[in-house]
C-alpha cells in the first residue's frame, strides 16, 4: 500500500499490525537508511564538504552539487550519496502534510487532515485522518541538534554515569531502528522537511494511564544492568544487544507504551546509545561481564556471585 501522504509503499495502516515478513521489511529499512547516512559522510568528507552538524547532511537536496558532479571522482560519488540518502528519506514540505505554510508554528495550528494527539521534549504526535496511522514530528532544537540520547562519564558511585542529551539526527534514527527491533509499534522514517523536521510513522495503540507501572511489562529480550556498572537518570535503564553491538535503551515509562490490536503493550519511544566501548577497558570487571551477558543474558556482574549480593 500506499502512504497517503508521501506515495510511497508503507507497510502500517491505523492499528493493524505489520506481519513477519513486513517487520523484516521495515527492520531492513532502517538499517540501510543507517548506511546510507554513513556513506553521505563520508562522501562528503572526501569532498572536504565539513558539516558542522548532521542536520547539514540529511538536508542536502538531490542537486547540491550537480554542477560539481561532471568533474567525476569524489564530487560524482557524493552526488550519488546524496540521490541515495534522498531516495530513503525525502524532502518533503509540512504543506504536504496538510499544515499551512501561511502562519508562523504550523505544528500548533488545525489540520484537516491530522488530528492533534500531544506533544513531549522531543516531538508532537498527531492522528491521521485519512488511515488512522500515528504521524510524530520531530522538531530541531538547539544547536540543530533533535531528539535525545545519552552521554556517558565515569560516575562517583558506579563505573559509569549516563545522562540524557541533545541528540542527532543519526541518533534519531537509530532510536527508530531500536524501537522496532524491540518489538515495539512498527515505526517507519517518512521524510524530513527543509526546517530539519524529521516525520515518523507508528501503528496506532491504547495510551496507558499516567504512571502505570510498566516494569513487568518491558521488551523480553533487554537485559538488567548490574547497580554497580551505571546509573542513568532515566526509567529502566537496560542492556540490549543488536547484531552483537551494545547499546544502553532507557525512559520505558508509562507514555511511552501503547496496547496495540493484539493486546500487547509495546514501546512507542525510548532514548537510548551505544554501549561507550571506549569507557569499557577502564573498568575490568564490567569488560568482562559485557562479554559473558552476551552470550548468556542472565550472567550476573561476578562469576561466582548473584548481583543481588553485590
Amino acid at each position: 500500500m500506499l502512504d497517503v501522504f508521501t506515495r510511497k509503499i508503507t507497510r502500517i495502516q491505523g492499528r493493524l499490525l505489520p506481519g513477519e515478513g513486513e517487520r523484516d521489511e521495515i527492520h531492513d529499512d532502517h538499517e540501510r537508511r543507517l548506511e546510507s547516512l554513513a556513506r553521505l559522510r563520508a562522501a562528503a568528507e572526501k569532498c572536504d564538504l565539513r558539516a558542522d552538524s548532521d542536520q547539514d547532511l540529511v538536508l542536502l537536496a538531490e542537486d547540491e552539487v550537480s554542477l560539481l558532479e561532471g568533474a567525476g571522482g569524489e564530487w560524482a560519488e557524493l552526488g550519488e550519496a546524496i540521490r541515495d540518502f534522498r531516495a530513503r528519506l525525502p524532502l518533503l514540505r509540512l504543506e504536504d502534510f496538510g499544515f499551512s505554510a501561511e502562519v508562523e508554528h504550523p505544528l500548533e495550528e488545525p489540520n484537516p487532515r491530522l488530528r492533534y494527539l500531544h506533544s513531549g521534549v522531543e516531538a508532537s504526535a498527531f492522528l491521521s485522518v485519512e488511515c488512522g496511522s500515528v504521524y510524530k514530528f520531530y522538531l530541531p532544537r538547539e544547536e540543530k541538534r533533535v531528539g535525545s540520547v545519552f552521554g556517558f562519564r565515569m560516575g562517583a558511585e558506579t563505573a559509569l554515569q549516563a545522562d540524557a542529551e541533545l541528540g542527532s539526527y543519526r541518533g534519531l534514527l537509530e532510536k527508530l531502528l531500536l524501537i522496532h527491533a524491540l518489538g515495539g509499534a512498527a515505526t517507519e522514517a517518512v521524510a524530513i522537511t527543509p526546517e530539519g523536521i524529521l516525520i515518523a510513522k507508528q501503528t496506532l495503540g491504547e495510551p496507558l494511564s499516567q504512571g502505570a507501572d510498566t516494569s513487568r511489562h518491558l521488551p523480553p529480550n533487554l537485559i538488567e544492568i548490574p547497580s554497580r556498572f551505571l546509573r542513568a537518570n532515566r526509567d529502566h535503564p537496560r542492556l540490549f544487544f543488536l547484531d552483537g553491538v551494545p547499546w544502553l535503551v532507557a525512559d520505558l515509562h508509562a507514555r511511552n507504551f501503547v496496547r496495540c490490536e493484539d493486546g500487547e503493550l509495546r514501546v512507542i519511544d525510548l532514548v537510548a546509545a551505544p554501549w561507550p566501548r571506549a569507557m569499557v577497558p577502564r573498568d575490568p570487571l564490567m569488560a568482562e561481564w559485557l562479554e559473558r551477558v552476551l552470550r548468556d543474558p542472565d550472567a550476573g556482574a561476578l562469576r561466582s556471585a548473584p548481583d543481588d549480593e553485590l
